[in-house]
């Protein structure tokens, strides 16, 4: 059944960002429990629950995320939907006074070597063309769905800066500092989000504590071993500033806060069986049985049967 009875007088801002759009209502949280209740299940019902029948509309398949009811609760669950059109994959969240539809896809991921896109950066730039296609006809059409809906909503361009040496680019620190302003959990005072010290979010591979704003040490994909400083960013990911412009989101678990033993060894293992693997098969396939020998040797020294 339609929730669509006319145009609705609400008043807020709609933000595009990386792949993503945000709807940013302007209502005011009341401060009261019971006023806060109400406007809480107005907002979900009167927003929220629009987008996702908009999305039904367009193809795609949204459900309560079942993963969230076992860790945190059926009604945390259901301020979320897991959504999927195809290869393109979708979460839709509700927190405070803000929905986002975020968007992504797992077939290009040139810096996750899980092969989990979400936290990729530039989602949009490393989309393949038809999955970049039907992420700007979604966006476009959730941001029309709402400005004919509501009668305060209006849209504000993309909240992103470019970050690089070109010209009106801004540098790692500048571009951090203006994500931070951008989140939910934006704390005016510290002047970037607050909460690496819950539930184990400093904690690094050496277990020491993560400080902000203090060096650090990681493996790349390549295990090859890398410093910088460390940013808080959100719940266990740090941003670490590797250069004027370069930057990597890291996992409070994959971060050293002492220079591990021998820097200089590449943990790269499963990399390089793989990449050996990989070019025993094609050796193999063309039939150049003497190069397939000298990589089965290194790739098993112990024999076949041995490494099974």
């Amino acid at each position: 059944m339609s929730l669509t009875k006319g145009r609705i007088n609400r008043t807020g801002k709609i933000y595009f960002h990386d792949a993503s759009v945000m709807v940013r209502d302007d209502g005011g949280l009341p401060q009261e429990w019971e006023a806060r209740q109400a406007w809480d299940k107005t907002l979900k019902k009167q927003v929220f629950l629009r987008i996702v029948q908009q999305l039904n509309r367009m193809g795609w398949i949204c459900t309560v995320p079942q993963e969230y009811v076992g860790q945190y609760s059926d009604s945390f669950a259901r301020l979320h939907r897991s959504c999927e059109k195809g290869e393109l994959k979708g979460e839709l969240k509700i927190f405070g006074n803000t929905v986002e539809f975020e968007m992504w896809q797992d077939i290009i991921t040139p810096t996750r070597e899980d092969r989990k896109g979400r936290y990729e950066f530039n989602k949009e730039k490393i989309m393949p063309y038809m999955l970049r296609l039907e992420m700007e006809r979604t966006r476009q059409r959730i941001t029309r769905y709402l400005t004919n809906i509501f009668t305060g909503y209006v849209v504000e361009g993309k909240r992103t800066v470019e970050r690089g040496p070109q010209l009106h680019a801004v540098s790692v620190l500048d571009w951090i500092k203006f994500e931070y302003q951008q989140g939910w959990d934006y704390d005016s005072k510290l002047g970037r989000p607050c909460g690496e010290e819950r539930c184990g979010n400093n904690r690094s591979a050496d277990e020491s504590t993560i400080k902000h704003g203090e060096r650090v040490w990681f493996y790349d994909r390549k295990g090859r071993l890398n410093t910088g400083i460390a940013y808080y960013n959100i719940n266990n990911m740090w941003w670490v500033v590797t250069g004027k412009y370069d930057v990597c989101n890291e996992a409070s678990f994959h971060l050293y806060t002492s220079l591990p033993d021998h820097p200089r060894k590449k943990h790269n293992q499963k990399l390089a069986k793989s990449r050996l693997k990989q070019e025993l098969d094609k050796a193999v396939a063309v039939m150049n049985f003497e190069r397939a020998i000298k990589l089965r040797n290194v790739l098993y020294p112990n024999g076949v049967e041995a490494a099974a």
